[in-house]
């Protein structure tokens, strides 16, 4: 059997990245396919009796550690070529309880996805991760697994991992309203409730991204979605539903997109195509967002593939102008706003980014990285509240080193800024960019941009 083994990234010694200023971007790129779709891919396969083919799979560190999880708990999970792979599921009910600690690294959606499976079987298991998933809040997913029978043996302070969680064979089926927009508690909820004996139901008042939905369907469960209030969702499960393997071909990932996308915005002259990137609605945040600034962007090609609606993007380089991003946008670009950020700067203008408290508890205080980050290459920015405010003058100065705090967006989102910056742009280290764009330098190289 091959197997790619997940790296301890965030252990060893910094390697520091520096990027210049470079010549204009050109050529194509296939960004690497979605996380989250990934993640889910390997699930629904545990979950399913019989195999699941995946072509696609994002094979970062992230989406491995989820592998692992899905072998320890009884499926038999096989790469057959690079992002070519094969499930054989255990069947909903029947996953075998881990022998050792999963640990998830740096995955926060892998531990919250495979906790909610967890808390639903009768089984026991001890989450964990590195230094920056400890720091991570889990009490906002545990909370509605005890309200559905699953205990939480152990915990760190705060509800952090390590976790020890002894699931039910017997989840209660609930009526379960977010107490925020999160699409991995919703998920949570609903990976629970799949082997209730009766109807799971989660109530957002603001959508959060629907692939968890999407791909429960695509395997047969009886899932229902309606609008809840002004821009809310309330979703239906039934209980116990026969899931049936299904392939997936996994689309290009949008945030993984973004930071190609927002290089070919500010980069004089550049003119690229990105292919085969997901156009979920509540996902397309950035893309709506940089539309709204000015951004030449081409929409091209516009298909379905794995039951998302994917298209081709031809991105040219030209003016940007500051914007009000509204808050309601969040949930659909949750991980965009560290290169939007960037853009920002580039930008004429003052674009005010809103209700960013979610940003807070990502894998570092993105709002704080990101705000320091921009200070430190001489863009002037301020939070108020949750409120992140660029003050864009069409071109950045650039300069000095960025703290990464172990978090790959924004490591990626500093490195794009330095391809178009006066000065170049250093960051402390960049071995945790394999947690989500293990190909990100040699793909950026590709299309002329200059590292080192």
């Amino acid at each position: 059997m091959s197997a790619i083994t997940p790296s301890s990234h965030g252990h060893g010694a910094a390697s520091p990245l520096t990027a210049r200023r470079s010549a204009a971007l050109k050529g194509r790129l296939r960004p690497p396919g979605d996380k989250s779709i990934s993640h889910r891919s390997l699930l629904m396969g545990l979950l399913a009796i019989g195999e699941t083919s995946i072509e696609g799979l994002l094979e970062g560190d992230d989406v491995l550690r989820t592998a692992e999880g899905c072998r320890a708990l009884g499926a038999h999970v096989e790469r057959l070529g690079p992002g070519s792979w094969k499930v054989q599921g255990r069947g909903l009910g029947t996953l075998a309880e881990p022998k050792e600690v999963l640990d998830f690294g740096n995955a926060g959606t892998g531990t919250r996805l495979m906790m909610g499976i967890v808390g639903g079987h009768a089984i026991t298991a001890t989450f964990d991760g590195d230094a920056s998933l400890r720091k991570r809040p889990m009490r906002r997913i545990l909370d509605p697994l005890v309200l559905m029978g699953a205990e939480v043996v152990k915990e760190a302070e705060g509800g952090r991992v390590p976790v020890t969680l002894k699931g039910t064979g017997e989840p209660t089926p609930i009526e379960y309203k977010t107490p925020v927009p999160s699409a991995q508690l919703k998920s949570a909820v609903l990976l629970a409730g799949l082997n209730s004996p009766g109807r799971t139901t989660v109530i957002e008042t603001e959508a959060s991204r629907d692939h968890t939905e999407k791909m429960l369907a695509y395997f047969g469960a009886t899932i229902t979605s309606e609008p809840y209030g002004e821009h809310g969702r309330k979703i239906t499960l039934e209980g116990r539903p026969k899931l049936t393997p299904r392939p997936i071909i996994v689309p290009a990932d949008p945030s993984s997109a973004a930071f190609a996308l927002v290089a070919a915005l500010i980069v004089p002259g550049s003119d690229i195509v990105i292919e085969g990137m997901m156009m979920n609605p509540l996902r397309v945040g950035l893309l709506d967002t940089l539309l709204e600034m000015g951004a030449n962007i081409e929409i091209l090609n516009k298909r379905i593939e794995g039951g998302e609606d994917v298209a081709d993007l031809r991105v040219r380089q030209g003016a940007l102008k500051g914007v009000d991003v509204p808050a309601s946008r969040a949930p659909a670009m949750i991980d965009e706003y560290p290169v939007l950020a960037v853009a920002a700067g580039f930008a004429q203008g003052q674009t005010r980014m809103r209700g960013l408290s979610e940003l807070r508890v990502k894998e570092s205080d993105r709002l704080a990285a990101v705000a320091d980050g921009l200070k430190a290459t001489g863009v002037a920015c301020s939070i108020e509240g949750d409120d992140l405010i660029v003050e864009g003058h069409g071109q950045v100065r650039g300069g000095g080193t960025v703290a990464t705090h172990l978090d790959h967006r924004i490591a990626m989102s500093f490195l794009v800024m330095g391809l178009a910056s006066e000065q170049p742009v250093t960051i402390d280290d960049e071995s945790m960019i394999a947690t989500s764009f293990p190909t990100f330098r040699p793909a950026m190289q590709q299309l002329g941009a200059t590292f080192g």
